[in-house]
């Protein structure tokens, strides 16, 4: 993780280094388990280690790719429509793999979000009128949510048995 924030420029770049911050911390709480730690269901809903990042790829998916470039799902790169199974991790798909496809789908959202100005608007069907400000604070908030609950997981995966 990067250990130098930017803690003084222009709102953009402030804001793309907090929303890369919080993408990294979700990834953080998962780096380092084994395939089977990274599945366990230690809370009653999908909610893994791998799931969440799972999910995180789908919202770049979903936000960016779909919603802000205006792609068919055809040319995103993976599931993208908005709360269907973005939880679901294949039984095939290892956790290296997981992390790689957010990664992907971060990258692809950077290129996106640098073509519109953070004023820059566009009517959701769910929120209203959005500009890009928001959708990137939405991100970062979205994020930082998840690389929570990740902490709490990865704090029961990695308690010792007593």
């Amino acid at each position: 993780m990067n250990t130098n924030p930017i803690i003084n420029g222009t709102e953009r770049a402030i804001i793309e280094d907090m929303l890369d911050r919080n993408r990294e911390a979700l990834i953080a709480t998962a780096r380092g388990l084994s395939d089977i730690d990274a599945r366990r269901r230690l809370v009653s809903s999908l909610t893994t280690p791998v799931s969440l990042i799972k999910h995180a790829a789908a919202a770049e998916r979903i936000w960016f790719q779909r919603f802000w470039a205006g792609l068919d799902e055809s040319e995103c790169d993976g599931y993208s429509r908005r709360d269907e199974g973005t939880f679901a991790v294949a039984d095939d798909e290892t956790l290296e793999e997981v992390i790689g496809e957010f990664e992907r789908a971060s990258q692809r959202s950077r290129v996106i979000a640098s073509r519109f100005d953070l004023d820059a608007t566009k009517d959701n069907p769910r929120e209203g009128n959005v500009s890009m400000r928001w959708t990137l604070l939405a991100m970062i908030q979205e994020f930082a949510r998840h690389a929570g609950h990740g902490d709490i997981l990865r704090e029961q995966i990695d308690k010792p048995i007593s």
